[in-house]
């Protein structure tokens, strides 16, 4: 049988609000937007920085709820600025059939605040 990957999870256009060099690695996220966009704490995400161009991957972890953090660290703090815009996807590996009708989660957090927009 056939697998395809597909977006499965995307938190589109929030504001890197630190970065943290001598972190181990990952990215801190705001464990509100984690839920919303159903993206699981250690789930591989790739961030796509809208400012320079820089794509990469990482592991999620659950920041504070609420407090509107995205922040990089380790390796990943060098790809990115505080103030930059970025968008944060995961992707699932399903059967083509399944594939077909499946709706990833997608938010669109205020790119101001990085909270739920309601």
């Amino acid at each position: 049988m056939m697998q395809v990957q597909v977006v499965k999870s995307k938190i589109h256009r929030v504001t890197v609000t630190e970065s943290n060099l001598d972190y181990i690695g990952s990215i801190t996220i705001d464990r509100d937007l984690m839920d919303a966009a159903d993206i699981l704490p250690g789930e591989r995400v790739y961030i796509v920085d809208n400012n320079n161009g820089e794509r990469f991957d990482t592991y999620a972890i659950s920041g504070e709820r609420g407090s509107g953090m995205i922040c990089l660290n380790g390796a990943a703090a060098r790809k990115v600025q505080k103030g930059d815009i970025v968008i944060i996807m995961s992707y699932a590996i399903m059967p083509y059939d399944e594939a077909k009708t499946f709706k990833p989660s997608v938010i669109f957090p205020d790119t101001a605040t990085n909270k739920l927009v309601k």
